[in-house]
């Protein structure tokens, strides 16, 4: 029979529009807010992506902010926001990963105005209240209502360009987001559902992917998975995998999704004896010890094998280690600095997760 623990369970608001050409309606999507002028956010290589969604907006496409980057710098933040004000933005439509829409989330937090969020990736932040910003070299996380989209509109089309590797790095990073939300603090059964269909979903489809980008039906699986990854992220706290990866990305200046795909065996493995009922349960959708199938994982995809080849210095490992317990997030076993120091390493030079 099935033990249910007490649990709390608070569900967030917010629109979500999922299918293959819903792009087409975006405008009928900020019609409904009441909005009138649009600003529209993405990185500098999805610039076109952004034309295209002013093009499609037309006159209520009142301004065009490409200067999105990893890691929320500040500087960008208020540079984007001052840009908002001057044009009388009544929206923040953001399409791209979790770079804009991290940037758009920025936004919202300094003016209380609406987003939309079309995602490119799988990164899974447009269903969180979370926001992650950089300043000197420290990244600080805030959970907030007010970062929260009001709108998602998750457009299949708008993935299959999306290069195979990243797309299978940026699975894995929403695949992160599904593996702590098993083991939270605030853990609860309609979360942990949503976990194991979501990393089922997203290992089935991500080596697929891989091998050929274009598969609609892979596609959709990634997508669906990365929706439901978001929404553990936003449902639940976070625990040592994301500590680690927001001290790296942070302080060496590393890709935020490939980090999450390197450290997430390595972080699992650390915690494994102190949640044995969460490893059985992931036993049943990645068919084997779950971190050596997720550091299997990340070999059928492609992904680097370790963050050295990040550009993160050798060095830089005690410095992680001290960052890392610093302030940490509650984990269901307790930061232990050898063994920390030595998960780090290891993730560093690529190696196996000690299972």
């Amino acid at each position: 029979m099935l033990t249910i623990d007490k649990f709390v369970y608070t569900a967030h608001p917010a629109r979500v529009i999922f299918g293959s050409g819903t792009t087409g309606q975006l405008p009928e999507e900020v019609e409904r807010l009441g909005a009138r002028r649009a600003l529209v956010l993405s990185t500098a290589p999805q610039r076109r992506q952004a034309e295209a969604i002013a093009a499609l907006l037309g006159e209520t496409a009142a301004g065009l902010f490409t200067g999105a980057v990893m890691h929320t710098p500040v500087d960008v933040s208020e540079r984007a926001t001052a840009l908002a004000r001057e044009i009388g933005a009544d929206v923040v439509v953001s399409i791209g990963g979790g770079s804009t829409t991290g940037l758009g989330k920025a936004i919202a937090l300094r003016t209380d105005l609406p987003q939309i969020v079309l995602p490119t990736t799988y990164a899974g932040s447009e269903m969180t209240p979370i926001l992650g910003e950089t300043a000197d070299g420290v990244k600080r996380t805030q959970t907030t209502p007010k970062v929260l989209p009001e709108v998602v509109i998750y457009d299949v089309d708008q993935t299959l360009d999306l290069p195979s590797g990243i797309s299978g790095t940026s699975g894995v990073n929403a695949i992160a987001h599904a593996v702590e939300a098993l083991y939270a603090r605030e853990r609860n059964p309609v979360i942990s559902a949503l976990a194991l269909e979501a990393i089922g979903a997203l290992y089935q489809a991500l080596p697929e992917i891989a091998r050929e980008p274009r598969n609609l039906a892979a596609r959709t699986g990634a997508l669906y998975g990365a929706w439901l990854c978001g929404i553990c992220l936003g449902s639940v706290g976070m625990a040592l995998h994301h500590k680690l990866c927001h001290t790296l990305g942070g302080s060496f200046d590393l890709p935020h999704a490939e980090t999450h795909t390197i450290v997430l065996p390595h972080a699992l493995a650390y915690n494994a004896p102190s949640i044995p009922d969460v490893m059985q349960r992931l036993e049943t959708v990645l068919g084997g010890e779950p971190s050596r199938a997720l550091y299997g994982l990340s070999g059928r995809i492609g992904a680097p094998a370790g963050l050295g080849t990040l550009g993160m210095p050798e060095e830089g490992i005690e410095k992680a280690t001290t960052l890392a317990l610093a302030n940490a997030y509650w984990n269901p076993r307790s930061l232990e600095r050898d063994a920390i120091r030595d998960l780090i390493a290891r993730a560093h030079a690529g190696a196996p997760p000690l299972s």
